[in-house]
């Protein structure tokens, strides 16, 4: 069973998306999965950003 801080992140986590109007576990499930994504794909282009300006050169991709 879940206890203490990862139990109130993840029941705040709920809350918000309750709030927003996603009630759904699957839905939520699926907007985090969207959130993460999308938080890879922005990491991946700071990367790309940081290397680009290392080296001054311009961005690969």
């Amino acid at each position: 069973m879940i206890t203490g801080a990862i139990k109130n992140q993840i029941d705040r986590i709920w809350d918000s998306f309750w709030s927003g109007g996603i009630s759904n576990p699957l839905e939520v499930i699926e907007q985090i999965t969207y959130l993460l994504f999308i938080r890879r794909l922005d990491n991946l282009h700071t990367l790309e950003e940081n290397k680009s300006a290392r080296l001054k050169r311009p961005m690969e991709s």
